[in-house]
């Protein structure tokens, strides 16, 4: 039986978002131990707060301030916390109606194991040390025997608002290929790039799926393809990308590798960046000890015809 291939894989992509005048007071009121909620036509009071009614549509200032006590409607204990949640240890995660609202927020509770936890408990904010305006601004909840804390009006007028924050969205997984991209990838390892015939329309796919794309017939024929390629399509980075030792701008592109009729893409090195263009003639670079091509580059051959790779755009 081949060796089953698996390795650990990271998707991460922080964006940078601005901020409506609700969510901008709700965040910099965090950050002044201050929690807000919008009020509705119909005199409810949301917590977090949404700039238009949920019912009616209709557009939300009425800004309210809520106490930082509360109670659990419901809970889940997390029994491994994983990188970047606000706890390191083993926690509750809660939706909690702060007293004075009427929805429920979801945040982390700190208590010492899931037989502490019931719905109905009375909780309340436990708030970090350090705030920057940010929904980590309440390091948890925590659990609580006192009386309501009072809350009242607030026009959520501050200074030095919140304007806009940098959300990170992470995923950590483990990918397991299949037998086509096992293939491929130990194909790889020895410098050459294989993909797969359909055994219906005849199209060799690269990187192979295991099934045609277009036919949905499984494929099994492998073809060994380029390692030479024409550029069909490409694009100009001009973004310094986190951890890649690259300098910008530089070249990503589409590039059909002679015999695969489905292109692939790969950085484009070894030419002004100015001067990449459709057709051109490119080959793989390779680095010591990698498993895979570090770029193309120019083979110094004629661009390639249009017609030629047309169908592969």
């Amino acid at each position: 039986m081949p060796e089953v291939l698996k390795a650990p894989l990271v998707v991460e992509f922080p964006f940078t978002r601005s901020l409506g005048p609700v969510q901008s007071a709700f965040l910099t009121g965090l950050r002044e131990r201050v929690v807000l909620g919008v009020r509705t036509g119909d005199g409810r009071t949301l917590v977090p707060p949404v700039e238009y009614d949920p019912v009616t549509a209709e557009e939300l200032r009425d800004l309210v301030e809520v106490a930082p006590t509360g109670t659990v409607t419901t809970w889940a204990w997390n029994h491994a916390p994983r990188r970047g949640q606000p706890l390191d240890t083993p926690f509750g995660w809660a939706l909690v109606r702060l007293d004075g609202a009427d929805t429920s927020l979801l945040h982390a509770l700190d208590a010492p194991g899931p037989d502490v936890l019931r719905t109905g408990m009375r909780v309340r904010i436990r708030w970090a040390a350090e705030r920057s305006g940010a929904i980590t601004d309440i390091a948890c909840f925590e659990p609580y025997d006192g009386d309501p804390a009072e809350s009242g009006a607030h026009s959520g007028e501050f200074e030095d608002t919140v304007t806009g924050i940098v959300a990170p969205a992470r995923l950590d997984y483990t990918y397991s290929p299949g037998r086509a991209q096992s293939a491929y990838l130990g194909a790889l390892s020895e410098r050459r790039t294989v993909g797969e015939r359909c055994p219906s329309c005849r199209k060799v796919y690269v990187p192979p799926r295991g099934a045609c794309p277009t036919c949905g017939v499984a494929t099994a024929e492998q073809v060994e393809v380029g390692p030479r390629g024409t550029v069909t399509t490409f694009c100009i980075v001009n973004i310094k990308a986190k951890n890649l030792d690259i300098e910008v701008p530089y070249v990503y592109a589409h590039i059909a590798l002679d015999g695969a009729d489905l292109a692939l893409h790969g950085r484009i090195g070894g030419i002004p960046y100015d001067q990449v263009r459709m057709g051109l003639r490119v080959e793989p670079v390779w680095t010591p000890g990698a498993r895979h091509p570090d770029h193309y580059r120019p083979t110094g051959e004629p661009d390639a015809d249009y017609e030629s790779y047309k169908e592969l755009l």
